[in-house]
Protein backbone atom coordinates (compact mmCIF):
# COMPACT_ATOMS: atom_id res chain seq x y z
CA UNK A 1 0.00 0.00 0.00
CA UNK A 2 2.62 2.84 0.75
CA UNK A 3 4.28 1.32 -2.27
CA UNK A 4 1.63 2.16 -4.39
CA UNK A 5 0.79 5.53 -2.39
CA UNK A 6 4.19 6.91 -3.37
CA UNK A 7 4.74 6.01 -6.72
CA UNK A 8 0.64 7.33 -7.05
CA UNK A 9 2.06 10.87 -6.14
CA UNK A 10 4.99 10.46 -8.47
CA UNK A 11 2.00 10.20 -11.30
CA UNK A 12 0.15 13.06 -9.61
CA UNK A 13 3.13 15.20 -9.64
CA UNK A 14 2.94 14.85 -13.60
CA UNK A 15 -0.69 15.97 -13.83
CA UNK A 16 -0.32 18.87 -11.80
CA UNK A 17 2.45 19.95 -13.93
CA UNK A 18 0.37 19.65 -16.66
CA UNK A 19 -3.10 20.40 -15.80
CA UNK A 20 -3.58 21.14 -19.52
CA UNK A 21 -4.32 17.36 -19.69
CA UNK A 22 -6.82 17.31 -17.13
CA UNK A 23 -8.59 20.49 -19.38
CA UNK A 24 -8.28 18.42 -22.60
CA UNK A 25 -9.67 15.84 -21.49
CA UNK A 26 -12.75 17.74 -20.39
CA UNK A 27 -12.61 19.41 -23.56
CA UNK A 28 -14.11 17.49 -26.20
CA UNK A 29 -17.01 16.58 -23.68
CA UNK A 30 -18.46 19.98 -23.21
CA UNK A 31 -17.48 21.29 -26.96
CA UNK A 32 -20.16 17.91 -27.60
CA UNK A 33 -22.51 19.02 -24.71
CA UNK A 34 -22.97 22.37 -26.11
CA UNK A 35 -23.50 21.36 -29.68
CA UNK A 36 -26.12 18.71 -28.47
CA UNK A 37 -27.89 21.23 -26.72
CA UNK A 38 -28.02 24.66 -28.74
CA UNK A 39 -27.53 22.87 -31.84
CA UNK A 40 -29.07 19.99 -32.54
CA UNK A 41 -31.60 19.76 -28.58
CA UNK A 42 -34.60 21.32 -30.33
CA UNK A 43 -34.71 18.68 -33.01
CA UNK A 44 -34.70 15.74 -30.76
CA UNK A 45 -37.71 14.39 -29.23
CA UNK A 46 -37.28 12.89 -26.03
CA UNK A 47 -40.24 10.44 -26.10
CA UNK A 48 -43.14 12.47 -24.60
CA UNK A 49 -41.34 13.69 -21.74
CA UNK A 50 -42.27 17.76 -22.18
CA UNK A 51 -41.02 18.34 -18.78
CA UNK A 52 -37.17 16.72 -18.92
CA UNK A 53 -34.69 19.39 -20.28
CA UNK A 54 -32.17 18.12 -22.70
CA UNK A 55 -29.60 18.73 -21.27
CA UNK A 56 -30.34 16.97 -17.68
CA UNK A 57 -31.39 13.90 -20.24
CA UNK A 58 -27.94 14.22 -21.87
CA UNK A 59 -25.63 14.54 -18.71
CA UNK A 60 -24.84 10.68 -18.06
CA UNK A 61 -23.79 9.86 -21.61
CA UNK A 62 -21.53 12.89 -21.82
CA UNK A 63 -20.22 11.83 -18.37
CA UNK A 64 -18.93 8.68 -19.95
CA UNK A 65 -17.37 10.39 -22.77
CA UNK A 66 -15.39 12.35 -20.25
CA UNK A 67 -14.18 8.88 -18.78
CA UNK A 68 -13.61 7.54 -22.33
CA UNK A 69 -11.44 10.08 -23.12
CA UNK A 70 -9.76 10.66 -19.91
CA UNK A 71 -8.76 6.48 -19.63
CA UNK A 72 -7.01 6.99 -23.11
CA UNK A 73 -3.75 9.63 -21.00
CA UNK A 74 -3.46 6.57 -18.99
CA UNK A 75 -2.52 4.03 -21.53
CA UNK A 76 -0.39 6.75 -23.16
CA UNK A 77 1.48 7.52 -19.38
CA UNK A 78 1.73 3.78 -19.33
CA UNK A 79 3.39 3.64 -22.50
CA UNK A 80 5.88 6.22 -21.77
CA UNK A 81 6.71 4.92 -18.14
CA UNK A 82 7.88 1.55 -20.30
CA UNK A 83 9.72 2.58 -23.37
CA UNK A 84 11.51 4.95 -20.70
CA UNK A 85 12.39 1.70 -18.81
CA UNK A 86 11.39 2.57 -15.72
CA UNK A 87 9.30 -0.70 -15.42
CA UNK A 88 12.64 -2.34 -15.16
CA UNK A 89 14.43 -0.59 -12.75
CA UNK A 90 10.60 -1.03 -10.23
CA UNK A 91 11.85 -4.52 -11.02
CA UNK A 92 14.82 -4.43 -9.11
CA UNK A 93 13.62 -2.91 -6.19
CA UNK A 94 11.81 -4.06 -2.79
CA UNK A 95 8.56 -3.05 -3.99
CA UNK A 96 4.72 -4.76 -4.72
CA UNK A 97 4.93 -5.80 -8.05
CA UNK A 98 1.51 -4.35 -9.00
CA UNK A 99 2.10 -0.81 -7.28
CA UNK A 100 3.11 0.94 -10.15
CA UNK A 101 -0.05 -0.01 -11.96
CA UNK A 102 -2.12 0.69 -9.11
CA UNK A 103 -0.61 4.01 -9.02
CA UNK A 104 -1.68 4.88 -12.62
CA UNK A 105 -5.05 3.71 -11.95
CA UNK A 106 -5.81 5.70 -8.95
CA UNK A 107 -3.72 8.45 -10.98
CA UNK A 108 -6.28 7.92 -13.01
CA UNK A 109 -9.39 7.99 -11.32
CA UNK A 110 -8.37 11.44 -9.70
CA UNK A 111 -7.84 13.31 -12.89
CA UNK A 112 -11.36 11.20 -14.25
CA UNK A 113 -13.12 12.82 -11.34
CA UNK A 114 -11.98 16.13 -11.42
CA UNK A 115 -12.62 16.15 -15.30
CA UNK A 116 -15.79 14.75 -14.30
CA UNK A 117 -16.93 18.33 -11.78
CA UNK A 118 -15.76 20.15 -14.81
CA UNK A 119 -18.30 18.95 -17.48
CA UNK A 120 -21.19 18.96 -14.33
CA UNK A 121 -20.11 22.66 -13.33
CA UNK A 122 -20.48 23.47 -17.61
CA UNK A 123 -23.96 21.27 -17.47
CA UNK A 124 -25.10 23.32 -14.18
CA UNK A 125 -23.94 26.84 -16.34
CA UNK A 126 -26.57 25.59 -19.08
CA UNK A 127 -29.27 24.52 -16.91
CA UNK A 128 -28.93 21.28 -15.46
CA UNK A 129 -30.66 20.68 -12.02
CA UNK A 130 -31.84 18.01 -10.04
CA UNK A 131 -33.31 17.75 -6.73
CA UNK A 132 -31.77 14.43 -5.83
CA UNK A 133 -30.79 14.06 -2.01
CA UNK A 134 -27.06 13.27 -0.98
CA UNK A 135 -27.57 9.39 -1.12
CA UNK A 136 -28.75 9.45 -4.67
CA UNK A 137 -25.72 11.24 -5.74
CA UNK A 138 -23.02 8.92 -3.78
CA UNK A 139 -24.83 6.23 -6.06
CA UNK A 140 -23.98 8.59 -9.11
CA UNK A 141 -20.54 9.08 -7.73
CA UNK A 142 -20.11 5.30 -7.23
CA UNK A 143 -21.62 4.01 -10.22
CA UNK A 144 -19.01 6.60 -12.27
CA UNK A 145 -16.17 5.38 -10.01
CA UNK A 146 -16.39 1.60 -11.18
CA UNK A 147 -17.09 2.56 -14.84
CA UNK A 148 -13.70 4.43 -14.51
CA UNK A 149 -11.61 2.19 -12.60
CA UNK A 150 -12.87 -0.58 -15.37
CA UNK A 151 -12.03 1.13 -18.39
CA UNK A 152 -8.83 2.45 -16.77
CA UNK A 153 -7.97 -1.46 -16.23
CA UNK A 154 -8.73 -1.67 -19.91
CA UNK A 155 -6.46 1.45 -20.46
CA UNK A 156 -3.50 -0.30 -18.40
CA UNK A 157 -3.93 -3.45 -20.54
CA UNK A 158 -3.62 -1.26 -23.47
CA UNK A 159 -1.06 0.72 -22.86
CA UNK A 160 1.07 -2.36 -22.24
CA UNK A 161 0.08 -4.25 -25.36
CA UNK A 162 0.71 -1.28 -27.35
CA UNK A 163 3.89 -0.68 -30.14
CA UNK A 164 3.18 2.80 -30.20
CA UNK A 165 2.23 6.04 -28.68
CA UNK A 166 -0.87 6.31 -31.28
CA UNK A 167 -1.46 2.97 -30.75
CA UNK A 168 -1.24 3.23 -26.66
CA UNK A 169 -3.99 6.49 -26.96
CA UNK A 170 -6.46 4.85 -29.91
CA UNK A 171 -7.83 2.42 -28.33
CA UNK A 172 -10.42 4.76 -26.73
CA UNK A 173 -11.58 5.70 -29.75
CA UNK A 174 -14.44 2.59 -29.77
CA UNK A 175 -15.26 3.69 -26.25
CA UNK A 176 -16.54 7.00 -27.86
CA UNK A 177 -18.08 6.09 -30.17
CA UNK A 178 -20.49 3.31 -28.30
CA UNK A 179 -22.65 6.00 -26.26
CA UNK A 180 -23.77 7.04 -29.79
CA UNK A 181 -25.73 3.27 -30.30
CA UNK A 182 -27.45 3.97 -27.02
CA UNK A 183 -29.64 6.08 -24.97
CA UNK A 184 -27.33 8.32 -24.25
CA UNK A 185 -28.49 11.40 -27.12
CA UNK A 186 -31.64 9.70 -28.13
CA UNK A 187 -34.37 7.20 -26.57
CA UNK A 188 -33.91 3.83 -28.10
CA UNK A 189 -37.57 3.76 -29.12
CA UNK A 190 -36.85 5.44 -32.59
CA UNK A 191 -34.08 3.52 -33.91
CA UNK A 192 -34.09 0.65 -36.29
CA UNK A 193 -34.91 -2.53 -34.93
CA UNK A 194 -31.25 -4.57 -35.11
CA UNK A 195 -29.96 -0.57 -33.76
CA UNK A 196 -32.44 -0.57 -30.81
CA UNK A 197 -31.86 -4.43 -30.05
CA UNK A 198 -28.19 -3.75 -29.63
CA UNK A 199 -28.58 -0.02 -28.05
CA UNK A 200 -30.61 -1.84 -25.11
CA UNK A 201 -28.02 -4.45 -24.61
CA UNK A 202 -25.24 -2.62 -24.38
CA UNK A 203 -23.61 -1.45 -21.35
CA UNK A 204 -23.79 2.18 -22.11
CA UNK A 205 -27.76 2.68 -21.74
CA UNK A 206 -28.53 0.82 -18.45
CA UNK A 207 -25.96 2.95 -17.14
CA UNK A 208 -26.83 6.27 -18.50
CA UNK A 209 -30.35 5.39 -17.52
CA UNK A 210 -29.80 4.56 -14.03
CA UNK A 211 -27.68 8.00 -13.86
CA UNK A 212 -30.30 9.56 -15.01
CA UNK A 213 -32.94 7.73 -12.47
CA UNK A 214 -30.86 8.67 -9.59
CA UNK A 215 -30.22 12.32 -10.27
CA UNK A 216 -33.91 12.88 -11.84
CA UNK A 217 -35.38 10.91 -8.16
CA UNK A 218 -37.22 8.51 -10.39
CA UNK A 219 -37.57 4.59 -9.79
CA UNK A 220 -34.50 2.74 -10.37
CA UNK A 221 -36.11 -0.53 -10.95
CA UNK A 222 -34.06 -3.50 -13.07
CA UNK A 223 -31.32 -0.75 -14.61
CA UNK A 224 -29.52 -0.66 -11.80
CA UNK A 225 -28.69 -4.24 -11.33
CA UNK A 226 -27.93 -4.03 -14.96
CA UNK A 227 -25.41 -1.32 -14.75
CA UNK A 228 -24.16 -2.62 -11.74
CA UNK A 229 -22.87 -6.17 -13.48
CA UNK A 230 -21.73 -4.67 -16.62
CA UNK A 231 -19.25 -2.49 -14.28
CA UNK A 232 -18.03 -5.03 -11.93
CA UNK A 233 -17.87 -7.69 -14.52
CA UNK A 234 -16.09 -5.44 -16.66
CA UNK A 235 -14.08 -4.41 -14.07
CA UNK A 236 -13.15 -8.17 -12.95
CA UNK A 237 -12.28 -8.97 -16.48
CA UNK A 238 -10.09 -6.17 -16.86
CA UNK A 239 -7.96 -6.48 -13.95
CA UNK A 240 -7.11 -10.07 -14.87
CA UNK A 241 -6.50 -9.47 -18.35
CA UNK A 242 -4.45 -6.13 -17.27
CA UNK A 243 -2.52 -8.29 -14.86
CA UNK A 244 -1.98 -11.14 -16.95
CA UNK A 245 -0.30 -8.77 -19.37
CA UNK A 246 1.44 -7.20 -17.18
CA UNK A 247 3.03 -10.27 -16.01
CA UNK A 248 3.48 -11.87 -19.73
CA UNK A 249 5.33 -8.02 -20.72
CA UNK A 250 7.95 -8.44 -17.50
CA UNK A 251 8.84 -11.72 -17.88
CA UNK A 252 10.22 -10.61 -21.21
CA UNK A 253 12.17 -8.16 -20.07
Amino acid sequence: MIDTLVLTRRSLRHILRSPDTIVTTAITPVAMLLLFVYVFGGAIDLGGDADQSYVDYLLPGILLITVASGVAYTSYRLFLDLQGGIFERFQSMPITRSAPLWAHVLTSLVANLVALALVVLVALLMGFRSGAGPLAWLGVLGILVLFTLALTWLAVTAGLAAKSADGAGGFAYPLLFLPFLSSAFVPTDGMPGPVRWFAEHQPVTSIVDTLRHLYAEQPLGQDVWTALAWCVGLLVVAHLLAMRTYRRRMSAC
